[in-house]
């Protein structure tokens, strides 16, 4: 007999059951992104710290406002906004004006994510949606800067970025540095460029808690490597410069936003690659890898579509092989 406190939870089939929460797979991605986080404060001590913090704050506050308003219950366990508040401090430099870093982080937790239906709804890379907002709000803020100048907070000089970025100087043909310090460390461009080495270690253990695939990261890596090596340029520099690294790794294989299938996540990373080239040699290359990603998320639905995705009653070997 069954109590009456007692509560059954009945569903359609198939029933699956895994020890993988949602919350435990975003804090795995959140401490998989702690190797360049740490790299990046290392170089640019309080502004970097400082960005974060903020990125963070504004996500909690925006997801608890917008499910205020939506009366909803707050899911701040579930790690998504801390985890989009961290990967949109990431993108910037480390002397972005913190209300910038702000806006960006309200724009991604709150229309990218919330508005969009919420976790597992959003069609389009939150953090990297936040980012790219401001390119195109970016003629607006020339009038408003001075409104927050009294707001700015000045930690010393950083010497370090007061140089070219390295994509900068690859843009414009300058001396590049040693490509063994480029991938170890070096500080320039937004907070996630500053080591290859510690993107890979993070990759690393999200390979090992099997929360992401090779065929994204592979195929969209290939396809600039050979691309790049066709244009005559030296691959290696296109791949530790910009956001390769995090966009292949940790951007293009967000769950919710790349296809289902080994096939469709092969021409979903392909694609994105040589948009990024596209982007890199015949447009401008600031941004491209965000830009490349975003248009390829729009075409998601359409890649499910074609390549078929795998039923329940399908044998495990046809299953696979789609």
């Amino acid at each position: 007999m069954v109590s009456d406190t007692q509560k059954l939870v009945i569903s359609p089939s198939p029933h699956l059951k895994g020890k993988e929460t949602v919350s435990s797979a975003m804090r795995d991605v959140f401490v998989a992104l702690i190797p360049v986080a740490a790299v990046a404060i290392y170089f640019y001590h309080a502004y970097a710290a400082f960005l974060i913090g903020v990125c963070l704050v504004t996500a909690v506050l925006t997801e608890l406002l917008f499910k205020k308003l939506q009366n909803k219950k707050p899911a701040l366990h579930d790690w998504s906004a801390l985890l989009t508040g961290l990967f949109v401090a990431m993108l910037f430099t480390a002397t972005t004006p913190w209300w910038k870093a702000a806006i960006a982080t309200f724009i991604a937790v709150g229309i990218a994510k919330e508005l969009m239906g919420g976790l597992g709804w959003n069609r389009f890379n939150p953090a990297l949606f936040g980012r790219v907002a401001m390119i195109f709000l970016a003629p607006l803020f020339a009038y408003v800067d001075g409104w927050f100048a009294p707001l700015a907070v000045n930690m010393g000089a950083v010497d370090v970025v007061t140089q070219a970025t390295p994509l900068a100087m690859l843009n414009a043909g300058m001396e590049m540095p040693p490509l063994g310090q480029l991938f170890l460390a070096f500080p320039g461009g937004a907070l996630s460029e500053v080591s290859p080495l510690a993107l890979l270690i993070g990759a690393a253990y999200l390979f090992y808690k099997k929360h992401i695939t090779w065929h994204i990261p592979v195929s969209m890596l290939a396809a600039i490597a050979i691309l790049t090596l066709v244009a005559g340029q030296n691959p290696l520099y296109h791949l530790f410069t910009g956001g390769i690294m995090i966009g292949a790794f940790f951007m293009a294989t967000d769950w919710v936003t790349s296809p289902f299938t080994d096939r469709g996540k092969l021409i979903f990373g392909a694609c994105i690659g040589i948009l990024v080239v596209i982007f890199r040699l015949g447009l401008s290359p600031t941004e491209g890898v965000a830009f490349s990603i975003l248009i390829m998320n729009a075409f998601v639905p359409y890649i499910d579509k074609v390549m078929k995705r795998p039923s329940f009653s399908e044998p495990k070997k046809q299953a696979q092989a789609s």
